[in-house]
């Protein structure tokens, strides 16, 4: 009978790495995934491509006639007419070439062009602490970009070559600061509102000063009082600055200002346009309504009938208006419930308005986060021992908040596109007040989609920046992982 062996095969070697198969890496696995993974996908994806493909040959002739340089519309359509034959059509580019300072700075003084532009790189300076606290590598990225943005600025506004030497050394030990010790630069996050005001504005130094003491006067009220309670501590700390503001700034400011007087060329709110003012009042509306939001939105789930009933009252009544009718009263009716001879500032007005309006839609959705949270959060923060506003520092808001973060970035989205609503009160937005001013002009009357088109590029930008930094955010305080 044979003999069978039956002795296993044992490999001696590793067996080389084998690439995926085409289907399952590269660019053909993205289109799969992402173009064609069903029939439905197939053909949003073919009338997409159509799409684009009718766009791209409508319009790209359109773009690829531009002109860059010229002195009128009329000259720009000679120029294309020359270039590309009878019949032939441009972007006439020339007009943003011609006016832009009109469309970024408004009517601002021409030689105080440094003042706002200086102002949005050091907000980018002040916000960077904040922001991008946990990640040294974008901190320094972002920084370093509004530096070069700076100096590149300067010299072309006209700026004296001592004041951009000046400027580089500052900017220098901000980045040394900011690349050593971060935290450090907390100090222009803290005085940076009243910077940018006089920077702004002009005028004594020392108006914006004792207001931003005003802060300091609150807290110190706060400390001194915290013994007695929290309502006590907190009613003192909101009515400790409101009567400094109403009654001790301005005897100081006029003693300080007659004993030692700090200003600068004063410009008035009428000058503002363009991009500075929808930056100005964006940023000061994102600033201001996210606290108050928060605060509104603690209240409406407060279980006192008298604070949360205040709560529903303002949150339902300012998302029942349209944000138009509450410019137009920041316009015509604020000013009848002032004391007489006050002269309040249209774009403060415009900046209160825009701040109600969006920390009520705030509110809600800081209230959808907190509403998310498991019922245990808030038994456990009990069970601690905190009492209400730690339990809602420490526990609760941080969760609420992250939960948040999308429908909080999409209101402020949508606050700095309503910014270009303040035409309607006489402001000048560059969609449409700065667009108009310029189109007024002999040499530009008949330009049109190009202004429109640059200032949507712009308004894109900013978009799209706060809309990806919303992203960064999400994953930074992702903790499902853990």
């Amino acid at each position: 009978m044979a003999e069978h062996h039956t002795a296993a095969f044992v490999r001696t070697e590793i067996l080389p790495e084998q690439a995926p198969p085409v289907s399952e890496a590269g660019i053909i696995r993205w289109m799969r995934e992402n173009l064609f993974s069903g029939p439905l996908n197939t053909v949003l994806t073919f009338v997409g491509l159509f799409i684009i493909y009718f766009v791209l040959k409508e319009y790209s002739p359109w773009l690829r006639h531009s002109v860059w340089n010229a002195g009128s519309v009329g000259e720009c359509r000679d120029i294309v007419t020359a270039k590309y034959g009878e019949g032939a059509t441009g972007a006439c580019w020339a007009i943003i070439r011609d006016r832009w300072n009109m469309f970024m700075f408004g009517f601002y003084p021409r030689e105080l062009y440094w003042r706002p532009t200086l102002a949005l790189g050091l907000l980018i300076f002040a916000a960077a602490p904040v922001l991008f606290s946990e990640s040294r590598l974008i901190r320094m990225w972002v920084l370093g970009v509004v530096s070069v943005f700076l100096m590149v600025a300067f010299p072309g506004l006209d700026v004296p070559n001592g004041d951009t030497a000046l400027l580089a050394v500052v900017l220098v030990g901000m980045l040394a600061l900011a690349w050593m010790r971060p935290w450090s630069l907390l100090w222009l996050t803290a005085v940076y509102p009243g910077l940018a005001v006089w920077m702004l504005w002009g005028g004594s130094a020392w108006g914006p000063t004792l207001a931003m003491a005003g802060f300091v006067i609150g807290w110190l009220a706060w400390l001194a009082t915290r013994s007695f309670g929290t309502i006590l501590s907190v009613g003192a700390a909101v009515l400790a600055p409101v009567l400094w503001w109403l009654f001790g700034m301005a005897p100081v400011q006029a003693l300080l200002d007659a004993s030692l007087p700090a200003a600068i060329e004063g410009v008035r709110s009428e000058k503002f346009g363009g991009f500075v003012l929808a930056v100005t009042i964006g940023v000061a509306g994102i600033v201001l309504s996210l606290p108050m939001g928060v605060v509104l939105a603690l209240a409406r789930r407060s279980d006192m009938f008298l604070i949360k009933g205040l709560a529903v009252g303002f949150i339902e009544f300012i998302r029942g208006v349209p944000l138009i009718s509450l410019l137009f009263v920041a316009s015509l009716l604020l000013n009848y419930f002032l004391p007489p001879g006050t002269n309040f500032d249209i774009i403060l007005r415009v900046i209160i308005m825009v701040t109600m309006f969006a920390a009520a839609y705030i509110a809600e959705v800081v209230r959808g986060g907190l509403a998310a949270l498991p019922r245990g959060q808030y038994e456990a923060a009990d069970s601690l021992g905190l009492d209400y506003w730690k339990a809602q520092r420490l526990i609760i808001l941080p969760q609420a908040l992250k939960i948040s973060i999308p429908g909080i970035v999409s209101t402020f989205i949508g606050l700095f596109k309503d910014t270009t609503l303040v035409v309607f009160v006489g402001l000048l937005d560059p969609l449409k007040g700065i667009t108009d001013s310029v189109r007024a002009s002999f040499e530009w009357k008949g330009a049109y989609w190009e202004p429109y088109i640059f200032v949507g590029c712009i308004f894109f930008i900013f978009n799209f920046s706060m809309s990806r930094y919303s992203m960064y955010l999400e994953r930074r305080l992702q903790r499902d992982h853990e």
